[in-house]
């Protein structure tokens, strides 16, 4: 071993003896003290494993790994990753200002760093999206070249369905009352409007609507995967190993977003009617779905699909560009420090951008809601997006456009705790881990 390294090894061994976090995530599973030389072995073995990597980062095997070796590397590994988050590593390690990584920056920086904590922080930032509060209108996950070709996305979608089913099933009375506000026209507070909705259904009757949320889950997520993927491909052309640029990511997303949407979009309006059914009036899905065509016609069941394409735009591309910003610095700052953030850190960034995304879109959420709810067919500048939101304002005011939007902010908490776990141990028993 070189004496540099026999320097350095001594010198970090007395810090060593008192650091318990570093054994706890190399994971070393010994009972009592670690001698110099176990020390000493696992440092040598981990040596060899970086000097292993450097190499596949190595491309033309000049001894160096420049900026688009660094790049190509994390396409390779299904990573999207921007020149200037790239640059930013690439900083990190380089020591003498060559704007390229050699071998030597490359063992100091990550010899005594447990190889998993890098990939394992960015494999849950990466799939944090399953995060579910009861919105689809998210850009959809990124999946590595070995996930598509092993079949593990389905597991992941699979996982993420049915953390999304048990999330939504837990908040759904908090969904419903949101719904009841927001077709209020008579400015009833929460509590009255709650007490209204169990005087007249009782405790079960706060679910009403919650099966067909439910189920089109698994259709919408599919379809959503599925254009997602074909629309990458369009947008990436022949430079198929770089990852996308965050407004490409949007745009894909955005355009997934607005097929799967138009595709499922019926099953939203029978949703908001079950929701808003009284005690008996229908059966069941399969009930409604026929006397509200027979009453109606099959236009109904596009009621408000105007208002729901557009709110995608802000709310997409706002809850991606602060989960993206949020990604890059704590990422920047836990990698620096060679340790993670903690579970509630990183479910409030979840949180925060979902709901910044909320509120932006939220009124065109408020006019597609009152636009699906309007059994009889409205004639006129009442039928349409820009009368709602005119007969809104004019009665209402701008606070009318955010009715309901409390039960909303209420139920993000619980709805993103509740998706992580069940997501983390669905995951696990399909052979997935998040971590």
């Amino acid at each position: 071993m070189p004496l540099k390294i026999q320097n350095f090894i001594k010198s970090f061994y007395l810090s060593f003896l008192s650091s318990k976090k570093f054994l706890a995530k190399s994971g070393w599973k010994v009972a009592g003290d670690v001698t110099l030389s176990e020390f000493i072995h696992y440092v040598r073995e981990h040596e060899k494993n970086l000097r292993l990597q450097f190499k596949h980062l190595d491309r033309n095997q000049d001894g160096k790994v420049d900026l688009e070796e660094l790049i190509s590397a994390f396409a390779d590994l299904g990573i999207a990753i921007g020149r200037n988050e790239a640059m930013n590593l690439l900083k990190r390690m380089d020591q003498d200002g060559s704007l390229n990584i050699s071998y030597d920056e490359w063992r100091d920086y990550l010899l005594l760093a447990p190889a998993t904590d890098i990939h394992a922080l960015i494999h849950f930032w990466r799939h944090s999206t399953y995060l579910d509060i009861g919105e689809d209108m998210n850009v959809p996950d990124d999946f590595t070249q070995s996930e598509l070709q092993t079949g593990k996305w389905w597991r992941h979608l699979l996982a993420g369905g049915i953390a999304g089913a048990v999330s939504r099933t837990c908040t759904a009375p908090l969904d419903r009352l949101k719904v009841f506000l927001q077709v209020n026209t008579t400015r009833e507070n929460m509590r009255k409007c709650l007490a209204k909705m169990l005087n007249e259904g009782g405790i079960t009757g706060m679910w009403r609507g919650n099966g067909i949320n439910v189920i089109k889950i698994a259709p919408e997520s599919a379809i959503k995967f599925a254009a997602y993927e074909q629309v990458k491909r369009l947008i990436k052309g022949e430079r198929s190993n770089h990852p996308l640029e965050i407004h490409e990511r949007f745009i894909a997303g955005a355009t997934a977003g607005a097929i799967s949407q138009t595709v499922i979009y019926p099953l939203e309006v029978l949703k908001t009617r079950l929701a808003l059914r009284k005690t008996g009036q229908y059966s069941g899905i399969a009930d409604a779905a026929r006397k509200i065509y027979a009453r109606e016609g099959l236009r109904c069941f596009y009621k408000g699909y105007i208002p729901n394409i557009l709110g995608i735009v802000p709310y997409a591309g706002i809850d991606l560009a602060v989960y993206e910003t949020l990604k890059k610095k704590y990422i920047s700052k836990y990698q620096a420090h060679n340790e993670q953030p903690g579970i509630l850190l990183l479910l409030a960034c979840g949180s925060i951008s979902c709901t910044l995304g909320q509120v932006c879109s939220y009124p065109l959420a408020l006019v597609r809601t009152r636009l699906q709810a309007r059994e009889n067919a409205a004639r006129g500048a009442e039928g349409t997006m820009r009368g709602v939101f005119r007969e809104i304002v004019q009665r209402e005011g701008i606070r009318g456009l955010y009715r309901g939007i409390t039960p909303n902010f209420i139920k993000v908490i619980p709805a993103v705790s509740i998706s992580y776990v069940v997501y983390e141990y669905a995951s696990r028993s399909l052979g997935v881990n998040m971590t």
